[in-house]
């Protein structure tokens, strides 16, 4: 597993939320290891480590693969089969990186949302067991 440098993640931190907010449809989470999803999909994640993931459709992903000479996103020893790993020095240039950022969003939008798994709020689940 790859070591966690602070530093670097914090270096990260600010271009990731940079290329997050050129997208007014798609609000940063997760208060750690910032994602963003949408429906239920995850497309980006900055990892721990400091480098972007992006989720991308098949012919994209292999055309980026290829361009940026990177590989497929690997998190806890698993390849993420459909996220690349952003190189650094793109991560730093918003403009470039916006149009990969787009069509992850697009791609992730067409997929089926996932179920919500929202539990009743505690009042609720106390009736129910009255």
């Amino acid at each position: 597993m790859p070591k966690v440098d602070p530093k670097k993640y914090s270096q990260s931190l600010a271009p990731y939320e940079n290329l997050v907010a050129t997208n007014q449809k798609v609000a940063r989470k997760g208060a750690t290891m910032p994602y963003t999803s949408v429906n239920g999909h995850m497309f980006s994640l900055l990892t721990k480590e400091g480098w972007l993931a992006l989720r991308l459709p098949e012919d994209e992903r292999e055309a980026f693969l290829r361009k940026y000479k990177t590989k497929l996103a690997v998190q806890y020893g698993t390849v993420m089969k459909e996220y690349v790993q952003v190189p650094e020095a793109l991560l730093k240039k918003t403009s470039e990186l916006r149009k990969f950022f787009n069509l992850s969003y697009e791609y992730v939008s067409s997929l089926k949302p996932k179920p919500t798994k929202k539990t009743a709020p505690a009042k609720e689940r106390a009736a129910k067991k009255r």
